[in-house]
């Protein structure tokens, strides 16, 4: 289930900017990136991405009110703020309000990609480690199969674990079609159905015991997609 990861950076020093997305780049991820804050918070709410990098002195809209955006939003969303050194209070401030981590100005671009690692690493974690806890049961990855607090289990199909390993990385945010084909079958949206994802999440239900008509679990939100409703392993309730 192995995929290239998306950084979105939001920094308005160019210099630092590009050398960053460059860094990125050259260590195989994906970029997405913006100058300043009010692009910057269009695209961290809008765009698919895996970690966000996050100054918090920006032009337009602050890095803070940014992070505070996102994770109302976004709840479990990997979060790096770059900060210059010496701003103590806004470091402590910005781990506050929900960041994973933070990078202080000037930093290597050594000590950046091993930070974006272990909070990667983190964030997935529980999901990756194969133990995911649900209403009625658990989730295994690595075995592709659920098993029952009643007994039993089900097997998963590859697609099917790798769709539902997106959902529940992700959950608490409803995930569009189109960014499900883009993420999990690495297929441009542009012309083609979705009929392949209602099929699978109606087996993903079926398999999960969850009913469309009062879903627990998977929850079909109009008009945007798909949603995990189950909180991961530690998240508040």
């Amino acid at each position: 289930m192995t995929q290239r990861r998306t950084i979105l950076t939001i920094e308005d020093d160019s210099a630092i900017r590009s050398g960053i997305v460059d860094a990125l780049a050259f260590c195989g991820y994906d970029t997405i990136d913006a100058a300043e804050g009010v692009s910057g918070h269009l695209k961290s709410i809008e765009a698919v991405y895996d970690l966000l990098l996050l100054d918090l002195g920006l032009p337009g809209m602050s890095g803070l009110e940014i992070l505070r955006s996102v994770r109302k939003l976004r709840p479990t969303q990997p979060i790096i703020i770059l900060t210059a050194k010496g701003e103590e209070a806004d470091r402590v401030q910005g781990l506050s309000e929900g960041a994973d981590d933070y990078v202080v100005k000037p930093f290597s671009v050594k000590e950046l990609m091993a930070r974006i690692e272990a909070v990667l690493r983190r964030s997935m974690g529980s999901v990756h480690a194969g133990l995911v806890e649900f209403k009625g049961g658990v989730l295994d990855f690595p075995r592709r199969e659920l098993r029952y607090a009643a007994g039993g289990r089900a097997e998963l199909s590859e697609k099917e674990a790798e769709l539902l390993f997106y959902l529940v990385a992700n959950s608490g945010r409803a995930i569009s079609r189109d960014e499900l084909l883009s993420s999990v079958w690495n297929l441009s949206p542009k012309g083609i159905s979705t009929r392949t994802i209602d099929m699978h999440i109606a087996r993903l239900r079926e398999k999960l015991r969850d009913t469309p008509e009062q879903p627990t679990l998977l929850l079909t939100v109009r008009g945007k997609g798909y949603m995990w409703m189950a909180p991961l392993p530690g998240a508040e309730a």
